[in-house]
């Protein structure tokens, strides 16, 4: 929905040694770093869906301020739950451009989150686990588990994510997945609702600069994502195309001819340039330093 937010780092609990190992037991602060954990998530949860809660606040009164129906921004939000392309599609209608181009660019914003679902599929779907197992809950219906699969596809945020890539262990990042996801979905959903309460009252939502937030919003969204040269060059040209096609195209439909921006960004791979083999899955004979044998590795 927003820009990933930088959670605290979770320390690993201290555990107890192997049978037999010698190994000292778990100490009472390691026993203790579990519910650590457990509430500095809720509380940096807590944080994001308050910040997210206020643009949801201001999207949902800006768009019945601007004309639409009260149903459509309550409608995305449930449906769709993604904020930056329920901003720039509702942003394209009240610019005066036309469904499709609403939907087009909602669409381009949301081909992000292709790879976040690669990213999280281990936690996305039901606990695997034999069945009858207290894990394997879902083992039994295939139906129950297309359900979890599709419920957890629906969360996908970039908070989501951004939590649960925090954590190493796997129950840990299925925690915080599923609390952030589904913590976000009802606090953006209610945010929304009452900024369409708000925006049937307040008529006139620039004078509190509500406007502004849209454009605000998308700029936040990109800005994370200019940190290579490449990639600045590449959204600085589809900038200059989209500004000067402006005046010219519907409303719209310069944000998706600013796409022919990532041309400037390609560079075809040169023959032999890369070695898909990574140094340490190499042969120990291919590793060959100053002054070694290739055969013996020896000097």
């Amino acid at each position: 929905m927003s820009p990933s937010w930088r959670t605290a780092s979770f320390a690993r609990p201290a555990s107890g040694g192997e049978p037999g190992s010698g190994a000292e037991p778990a100490s009472a602060a390691g026993l203790a770093a579990g519910p650590a954990r457990g509430s500095t998530l809720a509380r940096d949860v807590a944080l994001v869906c308050l910040a997210d809660g206020l643009v949801g606040l201001s999207f949902g009164a800006t768009a019945v301020a601007g004309g639409l129906p009260w149903w459509v921004p309550i409608a995305l939000s449930v449906l769709v739950f993604a904020g930056g392309s329920q901003i720039a599609a509702v942003g394209v209608v009240l610019a005066g451009g036309s469904p499709f181009a609403a939907v087009a660019a909602g669409a381009v914003l949301n081909t992000r989150l292709f790879p976040y679902g690669l990213a999280v599929a281990d936690v996305v779907g039901p606990v695997s686990g034999p069945p009858g197992s207290a894990s394997g809950w879902a083992s039994g219906s295939a139906g129950r588990r297309w359900l979890t699969r599709l419920l957890g596809a629906q969360v996908i945020t970039d908070e989501s994510v951004a939590f649960a890539l925090r954590q190493s262990d796997p129950a840990r990042r299925r925690a915080a997945f599923w609390t952030c996801g589904v913590s976000l979905f009802a606090a953006w959903n209610v945010a929304v609702l009452l900024g369409v309460l708000a925006g049937t009252v307040v008529r006139n939502t620039g004078a509190f600069g509500l406007d502004a937030t849209f454009p605000a919003v998308l700029i936040a969204l990109a800005l994370p994502a200019l940190a290579e040269l490449r990639t600045r060059v590449s959204a600085g040209t589809g900038a200059v195309i989209a500004v000067a096609l402006t005046p010219v195209l519907p409303a719209g439909l310069p944000v998706l001819a600013a796409l022919a921006g990532l041309a400037t960004g390609w560079r075809p791979r040169r023959p032999g340039s890369h070695d898909p083999t990574p140094p340490a899955d190499r042969p120990r004979g291919d590793r060959v330093g100053p002054g070694l044998d290739p055969l013996m590795g020896e000097r």
